[in-house]
């Protein structure tokens, strides 16, 4: 008879990618007690704060907002950094939904120019030939950030709400047996 082998803890592609970076993270905040409202509350706000149409901008305005409203500040930046490339994809709409806001026509703006012309201009010939283009960035994403937020919110909630009363179901069965 031998003995049973020991269990061999899972190495670190087990899971996958999204399963370690945020399933995971958000099944263990759940776990420790933060609820399903306070948890949604971080995934739509730290989105609308990480697709914030300007480079470098996006984790000091998560740690401003979260500060504020006392959200997990872990959670945020994490969100923050996997959401990077979307922020990146979202520029060039955001301008182009700016400038049909303000009614301005399409000047040609294109993100590649703009960090070039970014790595070797000065701030003022930066901002000479690309401020509009900020402010109908800027413009498009505070319309449309309320919107963002609630399309994330509404439905996180009852997942989250879900998702802890089978985590609660399942270790009261795991502690009665």
């Amino acid at each position: 008879m031998s003995a049973p082998s020991p269990e061999v803890p899972p190495g670190p592609s087990a899971g996958g990618f999204w399963r370690r970076r945020l399933l995971e993270p958000l099944r263990r905040q759940l776990v420790q007690g933060v609820t399903p409202r306070k948890l949604a509350a971080t995934l739509a706000v730290g989105t609308v704060c990480s697709l914030f149409p300007f480079l470098g901008f996006t984790s000091l305005l998560n740690l401003g907002v979260g500060v504020a409203l006392r959200l997990n500040q872990p959670l945020l930046q994490g969100w923050n950094q996997l959401l990077g490339p979307l922020q990146l994809l979202l520029i060039l709409p955001y301008v182009r939904a700016g400038e049909l806001l303000w009614g301005a026509p399409a000047d040609g703006f294109r993100v590649d120019t703009m960090l070039e012309v970014f790595a070797r201009a000065s701030w003022g010939e930066f901002l000479a030939r690309f401020g509009w283009a900020g402010v109908h960035a800027f413009t498009a994403w505070l319309v449309t950030a309320p919107l963002v937020g609630a399309l994330l919110y509404l439905p996180l909630v009852p997942a989250f709400a879900r998702t802890a009363g089978r985590l609660r179901r399942a270790s009261t069965v795991g502690a009665g047996a």
